[in-house]
């Protein structure tokens, strides 16, 4: 079904009468989410921050695992094979220091004080995964509202 848009990417002048040259089309999806997620843990293992895993390495990985996972909706995928997207931009997990932030900025949202033992009690309930390390949050920020307001 992905590759229906295939006209619409490629290299034509006019469709129907309109030009998508210019046109930006943005997918969002978990495919990938694996792979971003072990090599972040590779990183935290080596004792290096996940803000110094190259970029470019993550785009180049994540464009080879969607294209060959048959679970992901880009497998084999003429838009890939063709070279029709430009960027693969990784959402890297958030650790529990992002969604201590997420905590606080919800906080002050909601026009509460910043209390730092709720935040902390907030965001360790939400960093769940890997099983042992616990460094990640499945949902990323999602439920922090949900969370905040039960909580106070």
């Amino acid at each position: 079904m992905i590759d229906s848009i295939v006209p619409f990417l490629g290299y034509h002048e006019e469709i129907d009468g309109v030009y998508y040259g210019k046109a930006i089309f943005i997918f969002l999806n978990n495919a990938g989410g694996d792979k971003i997620t072990e090599i972040a843990l590779d990183y935290w293992r080596r004792l290096k921050r996940r803000e110094d895993i190259p970029v470019k390495e993550l785009q180049s990985l994540l464009s080879e695992e969607i294209f060959r996972n048959r679970n992901s909706g880009f497998f084999h995928s003429q838009l890939i094979q063709k070279n029709l997207i430009d960027y693969f931009i990784p959402f890297l997990p958030l650790e529990y220091k992002h969604v201590r932030e997420c905590v606080r900025e919800e906080l002050r949202m909601q026009g509460h004080p910043v209390d730092e033992d709720l935040i902390a009690e907030i965001a360790l309930a939400m960093t769940d995964y890997p099983r042992e390390e616990k460094l990640y949050s499945s949902n990323g920020c999602k439920t922090v509202a949900s969370r905040v307001t039960l909580s106070i």
